[in-house]
């Protein structure tokens, strides 16, 4: 083997990285910080396959792009592709297990996921996500029970210094439809005003000759962001039942959350889309100093777990802990609870003794390696 392919054996693929030492320390004891705070509210933990069918990550389910999907063969023929995300795929597993079930389902992961972004985008392609989906519930309780348990989480894992945003798919859903936009046309919308393309939404809207006012409201709703107070602008700056009842929702929400006692870590923002169709009412995401992107995504799927079979209700986010730990690593957060590894080192002669000395510390819970002494 020549030096060059050497050379290139050493190298991850784009977009892939290796982690190790402290590094993956720390990692470790931040996933097991935020699992501690999730399975405290009832959580169970739950592990799906690496790979799925690539119907349950198609475009009619709502989820990653066809094109961002690492696809793959089996030797049947059939089309494979690795996990962009958990949700579809704890979907499928609750429809399938869960099928007659009436009371509610909790469930929790911890794994990666892959997606097969353009290298410009300078994102990791494969990233560990933490999360859990509460399933069977479609109450006010519900959502605020998943925003409450993020923010424990987050702050048990040692960050302090985040934010919550909360927002409500049905309320833009609602100026669509007295809009009277097509589902298509409402999509092309979301994803202009999602990645913050005004001029595109403004050509769209004018392209199909939507009435001033109603175009005014859609391109508005980019600009309903802040504390709750927002929430009465909001309900001021629209007619239709379904907006204002999205609103309401949020009250509701936002209600509950004070009594869970973390208003301080809420915003709101009815301007708040997603990439992912399946996501139908409340949607919230977690933002932080030290990363560009959201650290927390969620949302209620409602409509979801129906195309696997099963009719229930259900709201679920996950934790990008790449990310999580990229931001505490730039804001200073010590991880307190991080255990120093203790060197003791043995001749040939005192073997014995060093080694009764290693049992018991290792006895204790202490990290001890034994090494030769070089003389």
């Amino acid at each position: 083997m020549d030096i060059g392919m050497n050379k290139k054996l050493v190298h991850t693929p784009e977009g892939v990285r290796d982690i190790y030492g402290d590094e993956k320390e720390r990692k470790t004891i931040v996933e097991r910080l935020l699992r501690e705070k999730i399975k405290g509210y009832g959580y169970r933990d739950i592990q799906t396959p690496t790979f799925e069918y690539f119907d349950v990550f198609s475009k009619e389910v709502g989820t990653t792009p066809s094109k961002e999907l690492y696809k793959f063969f089996d030797k049947e023929g059939n089309t494979l592709v690795l996990r962009p995300d958990f949700t579809p795929s704890i979907a499928r597993c609750a429809a399938k297990y869960f099928l007659d079930e009436n009371v509610p389902i909790r469930f929790c992961y911890q794994g990666n996921t892959f997606t097969n972004l353009s290298s410009l985008q300078g994102k990791l392609k494969e990233v560990t996500q933490m999360g859990a989906e509460l399933i069977g519930d479609g109450s006010v309780q519900a959502d605020a029970e998943m925003i409450a348990m993020t923010i424990e989480a987050l702050y048990h894992a040692g960050l302090s210094d985040f934010q919550i945003s909360i927002g409500n798919l049905e309320y833009f859903k609602g100026i669509c439809a007295e809009a009277g936009l097509d589902e298509e046309t409402e999509l092309s919308l979301r994803e202009y005003i999602s990645g913050k393309n005004f001029f595109g939404a403004e050509e769209l809207l004018e392209s199909i000759s939507v009435a001033p006012e109603d175009r005014e409201a859609l391109l508005k709703v980019s600009e309903l962001f802040g504390p709750a107070d927002i929430l009465q602008t909001a309900k001021a700056a629209v007619s239709n039942s379904r907006s204002q009842g999205a609103v309401e929702r949020l009250e509701k929400v936002y209600q509950v959350l004070c009594e869970y006692g973390v208003e301080k870590y809420i915003s709101f923002d009815l301007g708040m889309l997603s990439k992912y169709n399946y996501y139908t009412g409340i949607i919230f995401k977690g933002y932080t100093y030290g990363v560009g992107d959201a650290i927390v995504k969620g949302g209620r799927y409602d409509n979801l777990l129906s195309r696997f079979g099963k009719d229930a209700p259900a709201i679920g986010f996950m934790i990008v802990v790449d990310d999580l730990l990229a931001a505490m690593n730039r804001q200073g957060v010590i991880i307190s609870s991080m255990e120093p590894c203790v060197r003791i080192y043995y001749t040939e002669s005192n073997f014995k003794e060093q080694l009764k000395q290693a049992k018991i510390m290792r006895g204790e819970g202490r990290h001890v390696e034994l090494l030769p002494q070089i003389r």
